[in-house]
């Protein structure tokens, strides 16, 4: 039986807000599921959440975990995908999004509107992994299990899913959108001997014009 691995939900805003110092006002989380990261991120401040996911049931989900927890009154549910999400212009705080932009079908054009929604001076953090505060055992075994998982499914597959985390990859997606100043963080996939296993890869950025 395989050993059981904590949640990384805090462990992950915990890194994001370290990373990002976000002022309170409206955060989203895109690509949310059911809100495990938004609603970590909502502990401790007043901002208000918006949670955007195609899936219907992810954010009625989302919202009842909210309900539940006692911040149903500042948190708001949008059913869309990333590369066309109906907020105005300028007009979020911060723009985090863990493990949805391998599924995004345009990437760039993702990012793009993240940045156009994002107030000046807002800042966005799009990636994926556990945050540096998960334990190096876990970071190691969850980074195993998903690799032999991803094996399986052919060599072709194991090499996409690689090359989609890779800094290479990031770096031309921020350079296709448009962005000047960005900044990636992390190795990618590393296997899950190293240390950095897990510490997953991001983009970060902030809106300046």
């Amino acid at each position: 039986m395989e050993k059981e691995l904590p949640d990384f939900y805090k462990t992950v805003a915990k890194e994001i807000l370290s990373s990002c110092q976000p002022k309170e006002g409206i955060w989203v989380d895109l690509g949310s599921g059911a809100g495990g990261v938004g609603l970590s991120l909502a502990e401790g401040n007043n901002s208000m959440i918006v949670f955007i996911d195609p899936n219907e049931d992810s954010l009625q989900n989302a919202l009842s975990k909210a309900k539940k927890s006692g911040i149903g009154k500042r948190v708001i549910s949008i059913k869309a995908k990333a590369e066309s999400i109906p907020l105005p212009k300028n007009c979020i705080d911060l723009v985090v999004s863990r493990g949805s932009i391998f599924f995004w079908e345009d990437r760039v054009q993702g990012i793009r509107e993240v940045y156009r929604i994002l107030c000046l001076g807002g800042i966005a953090m799009i990636g994926g992994g556990l945050g540096d505060s998960y334990p190096q055992w876990a970071r190691q075994e969850f980074t195993k299990r998903r690799h032999e998982e991803m094996k399986k499914k052919g060599e072709e597959a194991y090499r996409s899913f690689r090359e989609a985390r890779s800094p290479q990859t990031f770096r031309q997606i921020a350079s296709d959108a448009g962005l000047k100043n960005f900044e990636i963080i992390g190795d990618g996939e590393p296997d899950h001997e190293s240390p950095k296993a897990g510490l997953g890869i991001w983009l970060r950025f902030r809106k300046s014009n």
